[in-house]
């Protein structure tokens, strides 16, 4: 079997680990201030805060931008649960946008139709690694006084404009979980280009104290260990020459794939692919599960980002009208992308889905 992710782990990886085991210092520590200053020279040379996860960056994020309780945060309903979770964790209430079909990103113009008095905040998703249109939700933000925020779990090196994904918001969160284009094992980072906002995140991820028993804020646990920041630090380097891989993956599955609607690049923007996520047309959920259920028959994996959009999860069971994301949800399929794919693999999953597509 293809596997749809591959985490990429190796000796180097084993190696920063040995390291970090052998210094004793084992919390947050060095490696997690090393990981910091490397990380930023990604996002423009913003301040970056490293957590224990993706959710804890999102939460925090939140937070430190002084979302409160009551205030409303515009995001895609398309997305993982984290992206409304955090709102939540907040005390701010989500608001759920429906998204363009072809980014499989926030819709600029449905986000903006819901922007109210209580709205205080706008977060896009750069969904499988392509940057949402943040040109657009710049203007909005400037235009109506809001927090513009960056959900970029998925997003790294993704860009619009020669800018990358975590240069646009107030806040920006990456995630750095095992299936994600770079891993630290599990964890995330917040990125922020304010230094208030950023001492607050520091505060925040550490029992609200900067200097040891001296807690200034109410405050919480999700630091980041040294063991998972070293593994983030080898990996990171290795981030430009894996994502460089997974784009010329992706473009040999887009010249040579057929019956199937393949992912569109935006203009001026450039896609990481975190997820190779292709269309089977129809708007047949039956249809998508018989042709995922075929493939995976003939050896290759594949996966489904996501079947159940956010607002009609259990958690939050609202009646909205979200027509494309109700279509997309029916025929989306992410088939693999991962650097480690060798030529014959690729070669197998084009001939694949190239022969189910054909008998559908």
């Amino acid at each position: 079997m293809i596997p749809a992710a591959k985490p990429i782990i190796g000796d180097e990886e084993r190696e920063a680990v040995d390291r970090v085991l052998r210094s004793g210092m084992l919390a947050q520590g060095p490696e997690v201030k090393a990981f910091e200053e490397e990380f930023s020279a990604h996002v423009g040379g913003r301040h970056c805060v490293a957590m224990n996860s993706g959710t804890s960056a999102l939460h925090l994020g939140f937070i430190a931008a002084g979302i409160k309780p009551g205030d409303e945060v515009i995001v895609p309903s398309f997305s993982f649960a984290a992206t409304a979770n955090s709102v939540v964790l907040a005390g701010g209430v989500p608001i759920f946008a429906d998204i363009d079909p072809k980014t499989f990103n926030m819709d600029p113009d449905h986000a903006q139709s819901l922007i109210t008095k209580k709205t205080k905040a706008i977060m896009p998703v750069h969904l499988y690694g392509h940057i949402a249109a943040m040109d657009r939700y710049e203007e909005m933000a400037a235009k109506h006084g809001l927090h513009l925020i960056e959900d970029a779990a998925q997003g790294h090196l993704a860009s619009l404009n020669g800018r990358n994904s975590g240069e646009f918001g107030i806040v920006a969160s990456f995630s750095f979980y095992p299936t994600k284009n770079m891993t630290a094992g599990e964890g995330g980072m917040v990125v922020t280009d304010n230094a208030e906002v950023a001492r607050t995140l520091r505060l925040l991820r550490n029992q609200g104290q900067e200097i040891r028993y001296q807690n200034e804020i109410i405050g919480f646990n999700t630091r980041m260990t040294d063991i998972h920041a070293a593994i983030g630090r080898v990996q990171l380097a290795k981030l430009p020459g894996w994502t460089k891989q997974r784009q010329e993956n992706a473009a040999y599955l887009d010249a040579n794939l057929k019956g199937v609607i393949t992912p569109y690049l935006a203009p001026g923007t450039t896609h990481s692919y975190h997820q190779y996520t292709i269309r089977i047309p129809g708007g047949d959920a039956a249809k998508r599960d018989a042709f995922m259920s075929k493939i995976g028959e003939k050896g290759v994996g594949s996966g489904v980002y996501y079947p159940t959009p956010i607002h009609r999860l259990p958690s939050f069971k609202l009646d909205l009208n979200l027509p494309e994301t109700e279509l997309v949800i029916k025929e989306c399929l992410s088939l693999p992308v991962h650097p480690s794919l060798t030529k014959d693999e690729l070669k197998t999953i084009v001939e694949v889905v190239n022969e189910v597509a054909a008998t559908l």
